[in-house]
């Protein structure tokens, strides 16, 4: 990786972080949905990134986010599992082989990027919301919560995607 790309990715982990502390944690959509978009610093690492580092990531991020959130530690848990599994669930979707040090996007992958982000935002909001609640008894308002928050997060996460210059000019190239 270029040394652009490390200031690249610092800038936005940085900036993932504070939109998420300063406006998105202060979103309810209904009482029910919260974006978590600071996961989408995990979404967007380099395809072929060592797995150590993308976890080690996931965990620094999560805590960050844990620390000006007061929570006892459910962010660091539940990006640290997305970021873990985050290899294998690209493999469910395409062949990590053919895209090793790329930038997964929507322009690049299409489809398959849309489902990869979507099961990772799912996966991290499961989690979260299962930390959080801590218990099943009122399952019916957390599995809403879960759904909710989702599908809020990957909205926001397909639409920062279809606003992005470079994978647009791709997108527009592959149609």
């Amino acid at each position: 990786m270029q040394k652009s790309n490390y200031i690249k990715y610092a800038v936005l982990f940085i900036l993932l972080i504070l939109l998420q502390v300063l406006i998105f944690n202060r979103i309810s959509f209904l009482g029910y949905a919260t974006p978590f978009l600071y996961i989408y610093f995990i979404i967007k690492l380099p395809i072929g990134l060592n797995r150590g580092v993308v976890t080690v990531l996931g965990f620094v991020m999560g805590f960050i986010i844990d620390i000006f959130c007061n929570t006892p530690g459910i962010n660091a848990a539940a990006t640290t599992t997305i970021a873990f599994f985050r290899d294998w669930i690209q493999n469910l979707f395409f062949m990590r082989e053919d895209y090793a040090e790329q930038e997964p996007g929507i322009g690049l992958l299409g489809l398959a990027f849309m489902k990869y982000a979507v099961l990772l935002t799912f996966i991290h909001h499961l989690l979260l919301s299962l930390f959080e609640s801590f218990t099943f008894f009122n399952i019916r308002l957390v599995l809403l919560r879960i759904f909710c928050s989702s599908i809020l997060t990957s909205l926001l996460i397909l639409a920062i995607e279809g606003f992005s210059k470079k994978d647009k000019k791709t997108w527009q190239k592959t149609t």
